[in-house]
């Protein structure tokens, strides 16, 4: 009998554990470890992450430690956090690491381990993004040269040698954040790590090598030992126990969701702006919309959501991937220059406080969901015999507004918004309706550092004579570089008799056909022209008349890339630069110059000397700009450090393609020449931050491959100083008037009303009201435009309660005693101020 109970006993035991553990991933659990944030474990089941078996709401931004420099990262991080933010995202740049092979770099902006600390004491968690392909519009997609080189190598396959290297680079990195006690389980801010980057796109190219790679690098992740998850994203079959996760703009309504019941739905990728390549027009992704996405997926039992990116920076040197600009994710909601860009940063901020106020019900709460019609939907987690209750209408309709009922109330709701309401009375927070502030950026002409006076240093032009033929066909561009610079010379010469050349007085044309990028043509020594590809077509035609001379004539080809491909599969196998050269138009006839024989030259004299470094500047002989300076010319100057502390840049305007250093320090490449459909370049202004200055001297040093006057170059200060306000009778009121304490949600105002909320940064205070309007007022903070309708003391109300304050709040309130103006109309408060020390 005593047998039997104890039999009995150890039944049940096991069942109540194996029902207990249903749905969930094993926890891997290590003795606890002294630390900020005082993890030990983390685990996961299909409802959330669990940290210390807690379950969290987990809002993620991007920030690339390599995209902006150690003096800016505290000040990124904290942005971040008061952007509502409990988690950041990074990769891992393995050829910033290793460029050449066993030769590692970790300092600067690439010191890894401090950016992970610096997380941790802000108290922040951190996901890891391994990689080590990691895409990221970064040159190479992140992956060294050199492996290009290895014998037989297929990257991303199931390829011996490519997995032998991916391997050991992975365990370096892994062992590294051990060393330092990085990972949550170590007591260090690392919750998640990720292996791999958006294989699907590419896995059907490798047939069969394509599952069975994701599998071995599922296994060689997970064999780390780092005890948290690992996760893949857009990758559909990721091998338990790795998470699969969602990539786009609307992963609430795209993701196909985990593919077990036991993992959490995860969004690695919200996309808050578009990545810009040299041409493209200025591109956006408002603040309404990425607020939707993310209430959107919350809604639907999402558990953390990241912005990619959160603060984009820049691509600093020749980081950047092929034909990317130097500005990368500038609509971010912290621009390149790490400024709030409002209202995205604080809108989001905003719907960040309205789900923290529905955590509980998030992530206990049971999910009903209410079609009402093919637009309109309401969904409700609830937890039966409590107060705990929260509620998503949503109406998706893009044009027009509804009004929903629900338990009783009617509820307006703008069109493609979702209405948040914690307590499953108050709407706390629309997506569409912004209460927070809007501001402007302005590029001010800096006082102190404008008084240039250029100085030129030209390549020489080289021909077969100085750069002898060493193999009979152009070389390859990419294998000749070995992405060591963007630039290579290529010679040849051939003989022209006086029955070769036309008598009608007709020029011959050189013409090339390239693989890309772009190239320079000279002939005898003289410019002819440049031309280049695009981002989307890498190929071009290079075609000029030329005036030949009767004997010999040598041909000069600069050939340059602008960053390496990043994306794709059979990368390996990509290929740049000159491909057939031919003379058409002769009287006997087109001369074939592609077997001609030609030498090949790497680099160009002023990088081999540093000249754009203080010491290598003193290596040549510089004479004063008249004019244009020739095309392939190194231009310098010096410049006084600009005054304050705001962030600063070069505005490039009347030059055409180079790149840019200041203090022997380069900011990257700049291409004002090629232009956007709108007829304007892709970017003008390209950022020197603050710690690449020195006290009060500054070197300038411009690489410019075509004839250009650098007359119209300017250093510039950034702010955002302009800071506006604009919201109506309709909208609700700031999120931040509401709390939720021991469960209970509340107000903490004693009047719960829209208003009217600015606040300068940076220290500064509000100076000047530049306009108010409360009536029928348009337009956007900096071009704000009266209506017909406007209470005439609306200034000074605004200027009463805002000038000389660092902050104020204007209740709509504030203008009744002005009388109701405009009966029947719905009102809207605008107002634009100015900030300033």
């Amino acid at each position: 009998m005593t047998n039997n109970i104890i039999i009995v006993v150890t039944l049940l035991f096991w069942i109540v554990t194996i029902v207990a553990a249903k749905g969930r991933a094993p926890a891997v659990r290590l003795h606890k470890k002294h630390s900020v944030t005082g993890i030990q474990n983390v685990s996961y089941d299909g409802r959330s992450l669990l940290i210390n078996n807690q379950r969290h709401l987990l809002f993620s931004g991007s920030i690339h430690y390599t995209r902006s420099t150690p003096q800016m990262w505290p000040n990124l991080l904290d942005k971040a956090r008061h952007g509502g933010l409990n988690v950041i995202q990074t990769y891992v740049f393995w050829n910033a690491h290793e460029p050449q092979k066993g030769k590692w770099n970790f300092e600067g902006n690439y010191d890894l381990v401090k950016f992970i600390k610096l997380i941790q004491e802000k108290g922040m968690f951190a996901t890891l993004r391994v990689g080590p392909f990691i895409q990221a519009e970064w040159n190479h997609g992140g992956l060294p040269y050199w492996l290009r080189e290895v014998p037989g190598i297929i990257f991303r396959s199931n390829n011996e040698p490519f997995k032998q290297h991916m391997e050991a680079y992975v365990t370096k990195i892994i062992n590294m954040m051990k060393a330092e006690k990085l990972f949550a389980s170590q007591g260090g801010p690392i919750i998640l790590a990720q292996i791999e980057n958006e294989y699907n796109h590419i896995q059907l190219a490798y047939d069969e090598d394509g599952p069975s790679y994701v599998q071995w690098a599922a296994n060689m992740a997970v064999a780390q030992n780092i005890g948290v998850p690992w996760i893949m994203c857009k990758q559909k079959d990721a091998p338990d126990p790795v998470i699969n996760a969602c990539n786009g703009r609307h992963c609430g309504d795209t993701f196909t969701g985990p593919n077990k019941p036991y993992k959490p739905a995860i969004w690695t990728e919200n996309w808050t702006a578009q990545y810009r390549v040299f041409g493209d027009p200025t591109s956006q992704r408002s603040a309404e919309d990425i607020a939707f996405s993310i209430a959107r997926f919350f809604s639907k039992d999402g558990i953390l959501v990241n912005y990619y990116m959160y603060h984009g920076g820049t691509n600093f040197g020749r980081t950047s991937a092929a034909f990317t600009t130097t500005r990368y994710y500038d609509e971010a909601p912290l621009d390149e220059f790490g400024l709030q860009r409002e209202p995205k940063w604080s809108h989001l901020r905003d719907a960040h406080r309205s789900l923290n106020l529905c955590k509980k019900a998030l992530l206990t709460g049971k999910t009903s969901v209410q079609r009402l019609n093919e637009f309109h939907e309401i969904r409700v987690y609830e937890k039966h015999e409590s107060d705990i209750c929260s509620a998503f209408i949503t109406n998706n309709h893009t044009i027009e507004a509804a009004t929903i009922n629900f338990r009783g109330k009617q509820f307006f709701v703008p069109p493609h918004s979702i209405s948040v309401l914690p307590d499953c009375k108050t709407v706390v927070f629309n997506t569409q309706q912004i209460a927070s502030q809007h501001n402007a950026r302005n590029f001010r002409r800096s006082t102190l550092a404008n008084n240039h006076k250029w100085e030129v240093f030209s390549e020489s032009i080289p021909s077969n004579d100085r750069v002898p033929v060493s193999q009979k066909l152009p070389a390859e561009l990419y294998s000749l570089l070995k992405d060591t610079t963007d630039y290579a010379w290529y010679t040849t010469s051939f003989n022209l008799g006086a029955q070769d050349l036309p008598k009608n007085g007709a020029a011959p044309v050189l013409r090339i056909m390239s693989l890309g990028h772009s190239l320079l043509a000279f002939v005898n020594g003289v410019y002819i022209g440049s031309n280049h590809g695009t981002h989307e077509e890498k190929s071009f035609e290079f075609q000029k008349p030329v005036n030949f001379k009767i004997g010999k004539n040598s041909i000069s080809i600069l050939a340059s890339t602008v960053g390496l491909p990043d994306s794709g599969a059979y990368m390996e196998h990509r290929y740049a630069g000159p491909k057939s050269i031919s003379i058409l138009g002769l009287t006997t006839g087109t001369i074939e110059l592609t077997s001609n024989g030609w030498g090949h030259k790497v680099g160009l004299k002023g990088e081999k000397l540093k000249i754009f470094s203080e010491e290598g500047s003193k290596t040549v002989k510089w004479r004063a700009v008249v004019g244009n300076a020739p095309a392939l010319s190194w231009l310098k100057t010096r410049f006084s450090t600009p005054e304050g502390r705001d962030p600063v840049a070069i505005r490039m305007n009347g030059m055409g393609k180079g790149m840019i250093w200041v203090n022997g320090q380069s900011l990257g490449r700049h291409w004002m020449n090629f232009l956007s459909p709108l007829g304007k370049p892709t970017q003008s202004e390209y950022h020197i931050p603050r710690s690449y200055l020195n006290p009060k001297d500054n070197l300038l040093v411009v690489l410019e491959e075509e004839s250009a006057n650098p007359s119209q170059v300017e250093i510039l200060t950034v702010d955002r100083d302009v800071i506006c306000s604009f919201i109506t009778e309709n909208h609700p009121p700031n999120v931040d008037s509401f709390a939720s304490k021991d469960m209970k949600f509340h107000s903490i105002m004693e009047s719960v009303r829209p208003e009217a909320t600015l606040k300068c940064s940076n220290f500064k205070k509000i100076v000047a009201v530049e306009f108010a309007s409360y009536g029928n007022p348009s337009g956007f903070c900096g071009n704000f435009i009266l209506g017909n309708c406007n209470v005439a003391a609306a200034k000074s109300v605004v200027e009463e309660q805002c000038i000389g304050k660092y902050s104020c709040k204007v209740a709509l309130e504030s203008f009744s005693k002005n009388g109701n103006v405009c009966p029947g109309l719905e009102k809207t408060l605008a107002i634009q101020v100015r900030c300033s020390h």
